[in-house]
């Protein structure tokens, strides 16, 4: 937490963006430093991802990759895996978005195509919740990802 309190405006701007590609939820990490522990910096990366707006949201999204499979993943499953992402897109009109924390390799694949399947019966306005809500998680799981590896 050391690092993160002193690090420069700049380097923390670009190490945030690496958690969740919206300048304003950066923004308001950021602004609220010091932090005197992860879970203060953790609840604050809540409460700015909350106040978000489907903008900020939308921002974010277009940096995100598509949840990658375990590498010795048969290649049906990386078609059918394909075709879900394409028909979510279709549908919502952005990338499928999940955090996969704490989950095995083995249990991945099961979990993605039970997800994509469920949500595609989601309105859109459903849908943005959930989207809310991985991004959350997503924000919060590459921040504390990433003071462990002592980036900050």
């Amino acid at each position: 937490m050391e690092h993160f309190n002193a690090a420069s405006a700049q380097e923390l701007q670009q190490t945030l963006l690496t958690c969740l590609r919206s300048h304003r939820w950066s923004g308001r990490v950021a602004e609220h430093r010091p932090y005197p522990d992860l879970a203060s910096l953790l609840a604050a990366s809540d409460e700015a991802a909350y106040d978000l707006a489907w903008g900020d949201l939308t921002e974010a999204l277009t940096a995100e990759p598509l949840p990658a499979l375990p590498p010795d993943t048969y290649a049906a499953a990386h078609t059918a895996l394909s075709a879900a992402y394409a028909a979510y897109e279709a549908r919502f009109g952005h990338v499928f978005v999940i955090c996969l924390d704490g989950l095995t390799p083995d249990e991945v694949l099961d979990h993605l195509l039970e997800a994509i399947r469920s949500r595609l019966t989601n309105d859109p306005e459903e849908e943005r919740a959930v989207v809310a809500d991985e991004l959350r998680h997503l924000a919060k799981e590459r921040l504390v990802d990433t003071l462990r590896g002592a980036g900050l």
